[in-house]
This record gives C-alpha cells, structure tokens and sequence, in this order.
C-alpha cells in the first residue's frame, strides 16, 4: 500500500494532472476531479467568525457586512496539513481536503467563485476561515481546492474572485 502522503504530491520531476492525483475522502482515496465544488446555499453568518473588526499583527481588519457583489483579482495561495484539523475562524475544523477558503474580510460563510487567470479552471469554494495574513495575498485555498485550479507547486496564483449568491444573511447564528 502507498501512503496517502506519497499520493497527494507527485514527485517535482513528474507532470501529473490534477485529475490523476488521489485524496482521502470518505475513508477512502479518490482523483481529486472526483471532489465535487462547494454548492451555495443560504446560511446564517457565524457568530464566532464574524466580529465587527479585529487585529492580526497589528493590523486592523472589518469584516464587511455582506459579500453581496464581491468581486476582486489578486494573488491566492494555499494551506494544508500543518493547519488540518486545527479550529478555523467559523469554529469548524479545517480539513484540507474540503473546498473551502480564507479570506480576511468576507463574512463567514461566503461562497466564492475562483478562476486561476493563467490556466482559466474555475472552482467554488466555501469561506470558512481567515487569512492569509501575508502581503499582496487576497485568499487562502485549502489543499484540495488548490491541486483543482492547479496552484500547488508554484504555490501563489493570479485569480479572481466573485461572491456567489446567496450571501450569508445578516442576523448572526447563535
């Protein structure tokens, strides 16, 4: 048996498509082109995440109030497994292997259309946690979402963003 490990990441010397890599999910190891997008659906912000305003590094951040019209080009990058299974933002766990996403001022949840300006894939993603709290970055991919528009190996890609409808609600989750 391989270890998943050896799966996920080809070797920097192979050129393999995202469609060949396998991921665990489920309990099992399927292609990454078999996890499916995040699919929008309404959902009420969460409490835990979506504070007026906070501070990372001495730098201020206000959460806006809705993603309605969203629309943004800029650097994205990815995060895996030192931060899988950690707490994220929402409250929920982050897993690496969901399509999910950081972004700094979007409330939480949001679901966001990206497409990665230099190959034209697109995916859907679901906001789920803050960051990335590095310059010039505009959203943080999970792993998986990162292998589907093919970021992981350079690990920053030109994309653009657009909030999908529909945005979170505005009253907050208990």
């Amino acid at each position: 048996m391989v270890p998943v490990s050896d799966m996920a990441i080809p070797r920097e010397e192979e050129v393999v498509p995202a469609s060949d890599i396998a991921i665990p999910s489920g309990g099992k190891i399927v292609p990454v082109s078999d996890i499916p997008d995040a699919v929008p659906r309404p959902e009420i912000k969460t409490q835990y995440g979506n504070p007026e305003s906070y501070s990372v590094y001495g730098t201020e951040y206000r959460v806006l109030d809705t993603s309605e019209g969203y629309q943004e080009v800029g650097i994205a990058s990815w995060y895996g497994d030192p931060f899988h299974g950690r707490r994220a933002s929402s409250g929920e766990q982050y897993d690496m292997y969901k399509m999910t996403a950081a972004h700094k001022t979007l409330p939480l949840p949001t679901y966001l259309r990206v497409t990665n300006r230099s190959n034209g894939r697109t995916i859907v993603v679901r906001v789920n946690d803050r960051g990335p709290f590095v310059d010039g970055r505009i959203v943080d991919l999970s792993y998986t979402a990162a292998l589907k528009l093919g970021i992981v190996e350079k690990g920053t890609a030109l994309v653009e963003l657009v909030a999908l409808d529909p945005p979170a609600q505005n009253r907050k989750q208990n």
